[in-house]
C-alpha cells in the first residue's frame, strides 16, 4: 500500500522527515511536488524547436475534455 513520506534533497540525497522503516535496497518511486523545480534553458535553437513541437503534439493528441472539473482559485491557493 502507497505511504506518503515527507523528504528534503540534500547534496544528492532524499532525507526523510519522517521516520520510516524500509529493508535496504528497496525501490521506491518519488513524486517531487516542488515549485521550485526548473527545467534548464534550451539553448540550442533547433532542439528547441524538436522540443515545442513535441509538446505541442503531445497536448493536441491530450486535449482536455469539456467536462473536466473547473479550477477556483481557491483550490488554486488551497492553504495546507
Amino acid at each position: 500500500m502507497p505511504q506518503a513520506l515527507k523528504a528534503i534533497y540534500r547534496n544528492g540525497a532524499f532525507i526523510l522527515q519522517t521516520a520510516f522503516e524500509l529493508p535496504e535496497g528497496t525501490e521506491v518511486e518519488l513524486l517531487v511536488q516542488s515549485p521550485q523545480i526548473v527545467s534548464p534553458p534550451i539553448s540550442d535553437l533547433e532542439t528547441k524547436r524538436q522540443f515545442l513541437k513535441s509538446l505541442t503534439e503531445r497536448m493536441q493528441r491530450n486535449p482536455i475534455p469539456l467536462n473536466a472539473p473547473q479550477f477556483t482559485r481557491e483550490t488554486l491557493h488551497e492553504r495546507r
